[in-house]
């Protein structure tokens, strides 16, 4: 998947990005850095730039002052968020902000999952609903990497919990996203499902198995059971 995410994961990422420095420091921000697109994963300045018109022009943005990029310190000045903007803002926060793609929480160094998740599953879920896959070594950025996984399963629309090996991190991120009120499809590879079956808060849920030899069928209740959660 391509480190940049669509216009529409671009604009909730930079009014992310406002309202969380204007609750931090309770003022307005003097000037939008100039590594903008970086924060919010745009491809060049440029792009980040029209976002910021576009959203202004929508009266999500508040903008006092705008000077040209050459000049110092130059760009959008007091930058803020409007009523409507801080309501888009509190709604990502909750949750209730629904990207083109879904996360998949994950033991990672499996030698029959990695490759099942990377090449068959991923594109599989893209060919078939249109919907990238994630998961965390995909968004990996110099930052607080707890954070990073709240925000990537906050504005995902579907979540994939592997519980194969009873990892712990996975568990957590699957209930995180249950409290968001997303949907999450567990799956679980066949051997171990059958034989020591998965943590009793989550045996009663749907798990779809997978095996080795069996991607085929593994990928078909797959898809239909994500048609359904996503009602597509």
């Amino acid at each position: 998947m391509s480190e940049f995410t669509n216009p529409a994961i671009q604009a909730m990422n930079l009014i992310s990005y406002i309202g969380d420095e204007v609750a931090r420091s309770g003022a307005v921000i003097h000037h939008l850095p100039e590594n903008l697109h970086e924060i919010i994963h745009a491809p060049s300045y440029e792009l980040a730039s029209q976002i910021v018109e576009e959203l202004e022009e929508q009266a999500i943005l508040k903008i006092g002052h705008k000077m040209r990029r050459s000049f110092p310190g130059g760009g959008y000045m007091d930058v803020d968020l409007t009523l409507e903007g801080w309501k888009q803002y509190e709604a990502e926060k909750r949750g209730q902000f629904e990207g083109n793609y879904g996360f998949v929480a994950m033991q990672f160094g499996d030698s029959n999952l990695d490759p099942l998740v990377n090449d068959i599953v991923k594109p599989t879920v893209e060919k078939e609903i249109g919907y990238n896959l994630i998961d965390m070594r995909d968004v990996a950025r110099a930052r607080i990497i707890d954070n990073i996984m709240r925000t990537q399963i906050r504005d995902a629309a579907f979540v994939i919990a592997d519980l194969t090996h009873d990892n712990s991190g996975a568990y957590w991120e699957a209930g995180y996203a249950e409290g968001l009120g997303k949907p999450v499809i567990y799956i679980c590879e066949k051997d171990k499902f059958d034989g020591q079956k998965t943590h009793f808060d989550t045996n009663h849920c749907t798990t779809i198995p997978w095996s080795r030899g069996g991607e085929g069928a593994f990928c078909q209740e797959l898809i239909a059971t994500l048609r359904r959660s996503l009602d597509l």
